[in-house]
């Protein structure tokens, strides 16, 4: 006997026919499209050098300006949409894996850092922010008992 992990969002398979396995495959894969693809995170690299924080947002197929970069009161967020877009040219898409739609990410940063220094780039799509390091601001407190 052979036993197999129960999973919920798969289909009963032993009770349906082979062609409403696929048929139901193949509408809630596209019939679908309109939920699945309203938000998506695109992968990110944080990385530290001596000068400065880099910050590598992986996100294809986007122009620079469908990107909105804002700071807040320490923060940092990354915000912007890909959409979608059906070509009329006849194509019949099998399978759709790439993600579209919405995504912000927020990332907190130290104090010591040169805001007004921030710079942005997006080039073969990967967005990098460069976020330079204040040298005369020092994280370390000290904190007397008293």
């Amino acid at each position: 006997m052979t036993l197999i992990k129960y999973n919920p969002s798969l289909p009963n398979v032993a009770n349906k026919s082979f062609s409403s396995v696929l048929d139901r495959f193949f509408n809630e894969s596209f019939n679908g499209i309109g939920k699945e693809m309203q938000h998506f995170a695109p992968q990110v690299d944080i990385a530290e050098s001596k000068n400065a924080f880099e910050i590598s947002l992986a996100a294809p197929g986007m122009k620079k300006s469908d990107f909105n970069i804002n700071m807040n009161e320490g923060s940092i967020t990354i915000s912007g949409e890909r959409k979608f877009e059906e070509k009329k040219d006849e194509k019949n898409y099998h399978s759709v894996e790439t993600q579209y739609g919405s995504f912000s990410r927020t990332f907190h940063l130290p104090e010591n850092i040169k805001e007004d220094k921030i710079e942005a780039s997006y080039q073969d799509g990967i967005l990098n922010i460069v976020i330079p390091k204040d040298e005369k601001k020092e994280l370390k407190r000290t904190i007397q008992v008293k």
